[in-house]
C-alpha cells in the first residue's frame, strides 16, 4: 500500500508501507498476518499496532473454520502528511524491529500467553515513538 492513497485526505499519509512491514516480518511472516491500513488517524495518536487474538472457536461465529483467520492483526494509522517522513524514519528505526520481536515472541509463547488477546501499540508524538502494552497507557 502506497503511503498515500486516493482514500485518505491530502493532509494525511501512512508513515508505513505494506513493503517496510514485509521488509520487518519477513515475506512469510507478513503474508499470515491481517495487515490493514486505517482511513482515519486513531484518537489516541496510535500509528501502529499489532495484536495477538486467541484462535479459540467463540472467535469463528461467523461459520470460519478454526485456522482460517490469522491470530495477528497489524494496524498501521495515517498522520498528518507533514509529519510522514519523520515518523516513517523513527517507526523503522524503532518500532520495526520491537514490532518482529513481538510476533516471534507471539508464535513461540506457552499457551497461558498465547490463550489470552494481547496487544502493543506505537505512536508518534513530539519526533519520538512511544509504546504501549496491552491498552496501557503510553511510555
Amino acid at each position: 500500500m502506497p503511503a498515500r492513497s486516493r482514500h485518505l485526505p491530502r493532509h494525511l499519509s501512512w508513515p508505513l508501507s505494506s513493503t517496510d512491514i514485509r521488509a520487518a516480518l519477513g515475506d512469510q511472516e507478513a503474508d499470515a498476518a491481517d495487515l490493514w491500513f486505517a482511513h482515519e488517524p486513531w484518537s489516541d495518536g496510535t500509528v501502529l499496532q499489532v495484536e495477538w487474538i486467541p484462535p479459540i472457536p467463540s472467535n469463528y461465529g461467523r461459520g470460519f473454520p478454526v485456522g482460517i483467520l490469522s491470530p495477528l492483526r497489524i494496524r498501521v494509522g495515517p498522520l498528518a502528511a507533514a509529519e510522514r517522513a519523520l515518523a516513517r524514519e523513527a517507526l523503522r528505526r524503532r518500532a520495526l524491529p520491537a514490532l518482529a520481536a513481538w510476533v516471534d515472541t507471539a508464535r513461540h509463547a506457552p499457551d497461558g500467553w498465547s490463550l489470552c488477546r494481547h496487544s502493543r501499540s506505537w505512536r508518534f508524538a513530539d519526533g519520538t515513538i512511544t509504546h504501549r502494552e496491552d491498552q496501557q497507557p503510553y511510555r
